[in-house]
């Protein structure tokens, strides 16, 4: 994390609203499609801790008090299939498996263009298909031309 990043995410409801706006683009990145307030509240109130609209969108925001919580959160962690302590431990930073499956599926988006431009171009010269990858992973890797992959994006 960079001192950057530790000031603009110094609160405990910021990094609380950090992590949960990242496993839910987790859960949309999989394969699944957007998950609606709707959807959240019903499991909640379903594991017994029912959720506000008002209140998901503090704890999404950042804003309001810090959700305390401990069932709540804990049946969050669980519905995302996460250790209950990346949720309650605000002082804990993205664990390692989330960091992970972040880079996995970045890699694995970056794929399904590579493949849909190849189905899509087919009959077309060996020459231009190296030059169109080449423009491809440029533009994903996020300008960097030497073939590395382990940039961000």
């Amino acid at each position: 994390m960079t001192e950057s990043d530790a000031n603009s995410s110094d609160t405990p409801q910021a990094k609380l609203a950090r992590k949960l706006n990242l496993l839910l683009d987790l859960f949309e990145a999989k394969g699944s499609e957007l998950l609606t307030y709707q959807q959240i509240s019903h499991q909640m109130a379903q594991r017994g801790t029912p959720l506000s609209r008002s209140r998901w969108a503090y704890m999404r925001s950042g804003d309001g008090s810090l959700a305390t919580d401990e069932a709540l959160l804990r049946n969050l962690a669980e519905f995302f299939g996460v250790d209950s302590e990346y949720l309650l431990d605000d002082s804990s930073d993205v664990p390692r498996l989330v960091d992970a499956q972040l880079e996995l599926l970045r890699s694995l988006r970056e794929a399904r263009v590579r493949n849909f431009a190849a189905r899509q171009l087919q009959g077309i010269s060996p020459d231009t298909l190296l030059r169109l990858r080449k423009v491809i992973d440029e533009r994903l890797g996020g300008g960097d031309q030497g073939g590395d992959d382990n940039g961000r994006s």
